[in-house]
């Protein structure tokens, strides 16, 4: 198992320049008051399909030989990489099939489709996507790029983090939204060759806390479909890499719940004017819930995207 490096995310950041947005860094004087430290939000809601799997999907794609781009990329996911994988093939020219469960969001299914990818559904709680994902590609000759757990996805995410410390510096705190930890562990490489003092968390639904079971139990830890909001963290499980890396550059891992999800996903757009998912959310609430005295320090939030049915969220946020 060879895991990725900083000098990976680098390469990428230098492959994927001028294909993917770098992405603002906001501040919100509310958001300073309310947890007594200096915030800086890294917002890869506004990347390219609207979150930070643009990065990964399309460094792992453009890494293809000849042959594989001829064949195409197969992916499976609830919907953020599965746009990332179809925009990324469509840009540089090959096939793209998504394995995407039947309950992910309809805007979601919609942008992936619209992208040029073709879609099979399947029932997330009765049938193994990944076992579904690898067979599909064994037939069709196809690349299987998985969300998370793979060297070139895990690189390309990094670079938001990147962006984010050359762009203000060193921080305190830094907290990250967890499903796999694609994004937590490309995060941590940045953070410690960048910011070495850094404490470096991820946040993951309350209902879905492998992530923190795992990197306090020292193994990893599979638990059923998590029932939660946050649908782009529905994982049941951390990747053989994404945990090798999380256990040895993360501090701690923190949970939030649906409601304060939804009041993350309401400050957001009431007192920053962004449309933010319920996991681009976990970052925020787990930084407002942690219990950690984060006065008078500086601290990094990762806003993982925000792709949400434009009815679901006035629903919630109403609610």
């Amino acid at each position: 198992m060879i895991l990725p490096t900083y000098d990976d995310v680098v390469a990428a950041a230098a492959r994927i320049a001028g294909r993917a947005h770098k992405t603002p860094v906001l501040r919100s004087r509310t958001a300073n008051t309310m947890l007594g430290a200096e915030v800086f939000f890294k917002c890869e809601n506004f990347q390219r399909m609207g979150a930070f799997k643009f990065r990964g999907g399309f460094n792992a794609l453009a890494r293809f030989t000849p042959e594989q781009k001829k064949r195409g990329a197969l992916a499976f996911s609830s919907g953020n990489h599965a746009q990332a994988i179809a925009l990324s093939a469509r840009i540089l020219g090959m096939p793209a099939v998504i394995l995407m469960p039947q309950d992910a969001p309809a805007a979601k299914l919609a942008a992936t489709r619209g992208y040029g990818a073709e879609v099979i559904t399947f029932d997330r709680f009765k049938e193994d996507r990944e076992a579904l994902s690898r067979q599909l590609a064994e037939e069709r000759g196809m690349t299987l790029i998985p969300p998370f757990d793979h060297a070139d996805v895990i690189a390309g995410q990094g670079t938001a983090a990147k962006e984010l410390f050359e762009e203000v510096g060193e921080l305190d705190h830094f907290f990250v939204c967890l499903g796999g930890g694609g994004l937590l562990s490309g995060s941590a490489l940045s953070a410690r060759a960048l910011s070495p003092r850094c404490k470096v968390y991820g946040v993951e639904p309350e209902a879905g806390n492998d992530g923190q079971q795992s990197l306090r139990s020292g193994q990893r830890i599979k638990i059923a479909v998590p029932q939660t909001l946050a649908d782009g963290a529905q994982t049941q499980q951390l990747g053989h890499l994404t945990f090798e890396i999380i256990r040895s550059k993360v501090d701690d891992i923190f949970t939030a719940t649906d409601g304060q999800l939804v009041d993350s996903m309401r400050f957001y757009a009431e007192r920053m004017k962004m449309l933010v998912e319920p996991t681009g959310c976990l970052s925020l609430a787990g930084a407002a819930s942690s219990g950690l005295d984060l006065r008078g320090a500086r601290v990094g939030v990762l806003i993982s995207g925000g792709n949400i049915d434009l009815s679901r969220f006035a629903q919630l946020v109403s609610g």
